[in-house]
């Protein structure tokens, strides 16, 4: 049995923490990587398969899935069997799954091997956060994180672009083989740089996890499917909305049992008395829901309408990119300084305005420079939102509650982004069939350079199924409006280090 000892307080190692901290980067920039760079390669993917554009999306919500579910204990498993043990273990099954990835010759066999990725991602994240909050002292972990930070927004906007590059240069297929030798990499530079921790036990929720679990992949599958069987029978007298339905009771029933269980809940529900840490989470996953699902039209509208190439489709997020960069230090420095409410509402203002004028001007013959501008502002708007979210989610939260906060927190941005990819999907089948062109969702015919005379007709399709991001996200902006003045505001680090930090043993 593993020897139980008391964590004591960061740092618990007399080496330079930076070198761990960047070897840990290199792993969770390679898995957020992962949450968006698929997009860009779906027609590829739907043509090369002869898949659906609705399966292939699969391939995204799979990922997703699998990585958001398991994400709740899987801090706690770190505890009690070493951070440095599951992050390690978490890459190799991510990297393995990389490679499957990339050999498989079905959408069915990568769907399965996505779901392997989910899993070792969902071990990596909250080790990372965990190690960097054990070997950082209190007055240098505000660095660190938002080194974490701009890792996690740099990965998830420059996927799509990366994503294009390699698979008009090699094939879709690399988008997944590319991770095996970085995957490598990080590996052995964490076996040398990462330190081991002391590990502490922990009573394990696994009927929260399977409640969790069945919970959402019910209520996904009914959602992502349910123009596919037209709202009716799935097989037998199985419906999409009995399926939903269940899926949503299994829900209220997990949500029961974490009220009840007087052990160690899945998700202690008293984190929800912060007002901050609860609108803090709804924003959170308003954000992710939108960044996921916007990839898809806007990548078969690029591939499929304007014949650009993978390349050229993922270069349209360029200013995104660029801008939500620059901008993010500038931000950043204003978290401590102004209320939530200010940055977050200014932040949903112009990103819901950059979607939605996006969705509107979507049609065949776009001028380019207006897709880039809207990007743009796309970028400045997310800017103001992944940081100061994060940051305030667990201000106020107590010390021993900050590692299920930031656990909660973590799984629930990633429930967004589920529910964002089977919202999309839902809404691409629907208007394409309101346009009359329901074959072009499936098959080869997918994203054939089509015609003039059905290119209109596809753009305006795309366009209504983007508008169910700004949409999402207005949902967003009513929730930060609540926010409250956080305690300790204006201090230079708090107890709880302005960032969440995933089940690590309390210090």
């Amino acid at each position: 049995m593993t020897q139980t000892q008391p964590a004591s307080p960061a740092p618990q190692t007399d080496k330079d923490p930076w070198p761990a901290l960047i070897a840990l980067c290199i792993g969770f920039f390679m898995i957020l990587l992962d949450t968006t760079i698929v997009t860009v390669a779906t027609p590829a993917i739907i043509e090369d398969l002869d898949a659906s554009v609705n399966a292939v999306v699969w391939v995204t919500s799979a990922y997703l899935l699998a990585y958001a579910v398991p994400v709740l204990i899987t801090g706690r498993l770190g505890d009690r069997f070493g951070p440095r043990n599951l992050y390690l273990t978490g890459l190799a099954v991510f990297t393995a799954a990389s490679l499957w990835c990339g050999l498989t010759t079905t959408v069915e066999g990568l769907i399965i091997a996505r779901v392997f990725q989910g899993f070792g991602a969902s071990m990596m994240t909250p080790q990372t956060m965990a190690i960097i909050t054990r070997i950082f002292p209190m007055d240098r972990r505000g660095q660190a994180m938002a080194l974490w930070g701009a890792t996690a927004g740099v990965a998830t906007l420059v996927g799509p672009v990366l994503g294009g590059v390699l698979t008009d240069a090699f094939g879709w297929e690399w988008i997944f083989f590319i991770n095996v030798p970085v995957g490598i990499a990080a590996f052995v530079l964490a076996l040398r740089l990462v330190p081991k921790l002391p590990t502490n036990q922990h009573r394990f929720d696994w009927l929260g996890v399977v409640l969790s679990g069945v919970g959402m992949f019910l209520l996904v599958f009914g959602i992502q499917e349910a123009h596919q069987y037209d709202w009716s029978t799935i097989t037998g007298e199985i419906t999409v909305w009995r399926m939903i339905i269940a899926g949503l009771v299994v829900i209220a029933a997990f949500v029961w049992w974490q009220a009840k269980n007087s052990q160690e809940p899945l998700m202690p529900l008293r984190l929800f008395r912060d007002r901050n840490f609860s609108v803090a989470n709804l924003g959170i996953a308003a954000v992710s829901f939108g960044f996921t699902a916007m990839g898809f039209p806007l990548m078969l509208w690029a591939q499929g309408v304007r014949h650009y190439s993978p390349t050229e489709s993922g270069m349209l997020l360029i200013p995104m990119a660029v801008v939500s960069i620059v901008a993010a230090p500038v931000v950043g420095k204003l978290t401590d300084k102004v209320h939530p409410r200010i940055l977050t509402g200014t932040g949903f203002t112009i990103l819901t305005a950059a979607m939605a004028v996006s969705a509107l001007i979507l049609a065949a013959d776009t001028p380019l420079w207006q897709i880039l501008v809207a990007m743009g502002f796309v970028g400045l708007g997310s800017s103001f939102l992944w940081a100061v979210l994060t940051a305030t989610a667990t201000r106020n939260l107590p010390l021993e509650l900050a590692g299920a906060g930031a656990g909660v927190y973590n799984a629930l941005r990633q429930v967004g982004a589920v529910l964002g990819s089977a919202g999309i999907a839902l809404f691409i089948d629907s208007r394409l069939a309101a346009q009359g062109l329901e074959q072009a969702g499936g098959g080869e015919g997918a994203v054939q350079k089509m015609p003039p005379q059905i290119a209109d007709r596809f753009s305006e399709a795309m366009g209504q199924s983007l508008l169910l991001v700004p949409a999402v996200l207005v949902v967003g902006f009513l929730a930060v409006m609540l926010f409250e003045r956080p305690k300790h505001f204006g201090a230079a680090t708090s107890a709880c280090s302005a960032v969440p930090v995933p089940a690590a043993p309390a210090e």
